[in-house]
């Protein structure tokens, strides 16, 4: 919601020391959040962010009492004042309102001898700084009422209504309308349409039609101030595919009450701007007016939740400004002391979201200071206990952030076309039912999917060095339920080292990913490690990891396919990796129980490095195992420090330097045995067809 400050000064006389930046601060500790301000030809303009609950804020009127409530200021009420023409507006119009259940109130002015062309320069400054094109000074007058007051108007050129007649009722099966954008729109039975004696000729509460729009030869008008059911606005717009400014106001809950005050101060409006006449009185539909819901707040209640209590002068100022009518009735209860003190409220017309007394109690802490409030928690009902693999899950954290990879938090909402691309082919996706977006449909089937869309925001903006890792969940269909599997997934791109004095910059390669990953599987006795992936992956680098000795998968891991890539308009490497949690865990667990006391050798460790030239598609993991199969006990550790392809490699080929260390615990190794255990490993690597690499 845009607000203009000069506006907001219409309705509260805002002290001296209330700057845009001032009220920004106060506006967003009450909760109501503004992002940034910006300079118009209007004077400053607030951007305010608001919850979708706040339906009563989506004007400057309704932001006006919250600054009015903040400042303790009186709220100037608009009053607008018409000179009626002698006829009556009820011999020019009906109204009738077949569908009380998504319309319950619909208003008709009719204003006659209007002239149409331009808005004046200040409502025309006006609506541009809220982001509103200039239509025409009737539309503009509708445009510019519903920003001031909240509530969304309509203009009808009066002469193409058949029978001058409105009749608001449910769509017709298989009938069509062609709405102001242009496009002809397929209606169902769900939608409330206002129709005249022949045909629909607007989509209630979301946009008019292109047959009874305001043209440069409209003269007459019929002006709709009404109140549409939120749900039925809310699914029509989506169905339709057609947000709209009144469609956002209706949806959030819109008040009845405001309805005829709104049409009179557009009727005022236009005839200062566009001239004519008004037709004397308002057609007044209204089937049901709302009930009035009376809530009680007590302190007793108050203190349980806010933990500390608030004067009774505050309390009842706070509510009476933001128009809940507060009644002291404790002594009425007979109730003893302060303690017992209790306030009888009636819910104002424009505020449906509140409905209990916590909501009382939140308004009243929002507008006294959260500040103010002492931070402390409150006391438990029950003993904490820490969560299973909670251990595990930090020890995993840290190991991975110490590979320099950072944590994110993504949302497990993703766009259905997306999440196909990683969805295994016997996995069914599920759908939520009633989706935030179209692109939010689906609970995703991968961490990729949320993993590519990070570091795809990354790259595109400037951060082409990103190493990322979640710990989350994805989501599957049974049948019946959903079934959840906690996971962990990896995302790397980019330069795995940068250039130093000695080292120059290294591209992040598969290899790294293997490595970061078996670091992370040390803790459950290691991972076995197969060629192969899904399709998402290059095949060329792809694998699939395991535990123990293969029988319990945990994921796959390797580089993001070229087609994906390029679909996902990803310009760069990208390598992912997604293991599941539970029997990774259930591995660490297992080896902490098998795990034994051992002291550390007396006795040094000694390195023996082999340079070797193997057949492009060995796997190093096949060479550890040759080396281990000797036999040798005094071998504590193998790994992979370099690979090279490049200048001076045999076609096919490739070099990869790897690293023994040896270590006794009974005594210091010596250059002969040192020597035999060396010829041994070159023999077994020999036999896998590797070769030694003289310098």
């Amino acid at each position: 919601m845009k607000l203009v400050y000069e506006w907001l000064k219409g309705f509260v006389q805002l002290p001296a020391s209330a700057s845009p930046e001032e009220l920004r601060a106060r506006f967003s500790l009450s909760g109501t959040a503004v992002d940034s301000i910006e300079p118009s030809a209007a004077g400053p303009v607030l951007d305010v962010e608001l919850t979708a609950n706040r339906g009563d804020c989506m004007s400057h009127y309704g932001l006006a009492r919250e600054a009015a409530a903040l400042y303790n200021l009186p709220l100037r009420t608009p009053a607008p004042e018409l000179r009626e023409a002698s006829d009556s507006v009820s011999s020019a119009v009906r109204v009738e309102i077949e569908s009380p259940e998504l319309c319950g109130r619909y208003t008709a002015r009719v204003l006659r001898g209007v002239k149409i062309g331009p808005s004046p320069e200040w409502l025309r400054r006006r609506l541009e700084a809220i982001g509103q094109a200039s239509i025409n000074n009737v539309v503009d007058a509708t445009n510019y009422v519903m920003f001031e007051l909240g509530n969304p108007l309509h203009a009808f050129d009066l002469d193409t209504l058949a029978e001058k007649r409105i009749v608001v009722r449910r769509a017709r099966a298989g009938e069509t309308m062609r709405t102001l954008d242009g496009v002809d729109r397929k209606l169902s039975a769900e939608t409330c349409v206002i129709a005249d004696a022949r045909r629909a000729v607007a989509v209630g509460g979301v946009m008019g039609g292109a047959e009874t729009e305001i043209s440069s030869g409209t003269r007459n008008l019929l002006l709709e101030s009404a109140w549409f059911e939120p749900i039925s606005v809310r699914r029509t717009s989506k169905r339709l595919g057609l947000r709209t400014e009144a469609s956002q106001r209706f949806e959030r809950g819109a008040d009845p009450e405001l309805a005829e005050l709104a049409s009179r101060r557009c009727a005022e409006l236009i005839l200062q701007i566009a001239g004519g006449e008004v037709l004397a009185g308002v057609v007044d539909v209204y089937p049901a007016k709302p009930r009035v819901l009376q809530l009680e707040l007590t302190r007793r209640e108050l203190l349980r939740i806010l933990g500390a209590d608030v004067p009774d002068r505050d309390i009842e100022q706070i509510l009476k400004a933001l128009g809940f009518e507060p009644v002291r009735v404790d002594t009425a209860r007979g109730s003893v002391g302060s303690l017992m003190a209790a306030w009888e409220c009636r819910r104002p017309t424009w505020r449906g979201d509140v409905t209990r007394e916590v909501d009382l109690i939140e308004e009243v802490a929002r507008h006294y200071g959260l500040e103010r409030f002492p931070a402390r928690l409150p006391a438990a009902k029950q003993p904490a206990a820490r969560a299973a693999h909670a251990e595990d899950e930090e020890q995993l954290r840290a190991l991975l952030v110490g590979l320099g990879y950072r944590e994110i938090v993504t949302i497990t909402h993703v766009d259905a076309e997306r999440d196909a691309i990683f969805r295994a082919a016997d996995s069914t996706p599920v759908r939520i039912a009633n989706p935030i977006a179209e692109d939010a449909s689906l609970l995703r089937s991968s961490g990729a999917v949320s993993m590519t869309a990070a570091l795809g925001w990354n790259l595109n903006h400037g951060q082409r060095d990103v190493r990322l890792f979640e710990i989350g969940r994805r989501y599957a269909w049974n049948g019946a339920a959903p079934v959840e599997t906690r996971i962990m997934t990896l995302g790397a791109t980019g330069l795995a080292r940068e250039k130093g004095l000695i080292e120059g910059e290294r591209e992040f390669r598969f290899e790294d990913l293997k490595g970061d990953l078996d670091r992370a599987g040390e803790f459950g006795g290691g991972l076995v490690w197969s060629a192969g992936g899904p399709a998402w992956l290059a095949s060329r680098s792809a694998a699939t990891i395991a535990l123990g000795d293969g029988a319990v998968a945990l994921g796959c891991a390797g580089q993001l396919a070229r087609p994906v890539a390029e679909r996902l308009k990803i310009r760069q490497e990208v390598f992912l990796a997604e293991l599941a949690l539970d029997p990774l865990y259930a591995a660490y667990a297992a080896e902490r129980a098998r795990r034994r006391y051992r002291p550390i050798s007396r006795f040094p460790a000694v390195e023996r490095d082999f340079s070797v030239i193997v057949p492009d598609g060995t796997a190093f993991g096949r060479l550890a195992d040759a080396i281990r199969s000797l036999g040798i006990a005094e071998i504590a550790n193998i790994e992979a420090l370099d690979l090279f392809r490049g200048k001076g490699m045999p076609e096919g080929h490739h070099s990869l330097l790897i690293r023994v260390t040896f270590q006794s615990y009974d005594a210091t190794l010596t250059d002969a045995q040192m020597a035999e255990a060396s010829a041994r490993i070159v023999q077994a690597l020999e036999l896998l067809g590797a070769k030694l690499r003289v310098a």
